[in-house]
């Protein structure tokens, strides 16, 4: 379904966390939706196909914005993430040379991050540093984002990998 302001003039903008907070307070359980996603001009909701009409019928305010919600079919949603292109050089292609290029810190700082249980790859959390990459991997850090590993595109003088990575923004 989307959900769009009623009188866009007159909208603030929502986030991620009003719209959330809008539909717990309707006493739905978050196990029965799905991601929230921003596109362009309107929020687009993913849950079960019983839920909808009664979120259409309920949802009819987000903070102080009036909103509009429509059911759409997942057909009619076609969505592209915002991505940038990176390219770096790391010493090995290993877990926290790659965060480390991708958000600018230093591996040691990343460490707690990794021992923390906030790093994933491919969904699948990893816990070891020294974990190798593989081209297509997904990596997403709590709190900090999320990037694609796409390929290690050549050797400096030096032996540094050049790596490229696809970041979220």
């Amino acid at each position: 379904m989307h959900i769009t302001p009623l009188n866009a003039r007159f909208a603030e903008p929502l986030t991620h966390r009003d719209i959330l907070g809008s539909l717990m307070s309707l006493g739905i359980d978050r196990a029965k939706t799905g991601d929230i996603v921003l596109w362009e001009d309107r929020w687009y909701l993913f849950c079960h196909s019983t839920l909808a009409p009664m979120i259409c019928e309920e949802l009819t305010r987000i903070r102080h914005t009036s909103v509009k919600c429509t059911a759409c079919s997942f057909t009619e949603f076609s969505y592209k993430p915002k991505t940038e292109t990176l390219r770096g050089s790391v010493a090995s292609v290993r877990l926290d040379s790659v965060i480390a290029l991708a958000f600018h810190a230093s591996r040691s700082s990343l460490l707690a991050l990794i021992e923390g249980e906030k790093v994933f790859v491919n969904g699948k959390l990893i816990t070891t540093n020294a974990y190798s990459l593989r081209e297509g991997d997904i990596v997403s850090v709590r709190g900090l984002g999320k990037f694609c590993y796409k390929e290690a595109v050549g050797q400096t003088k030096k032996g540094r990998c050049m790596v490229e990575i696809e970041k979220y923004v």
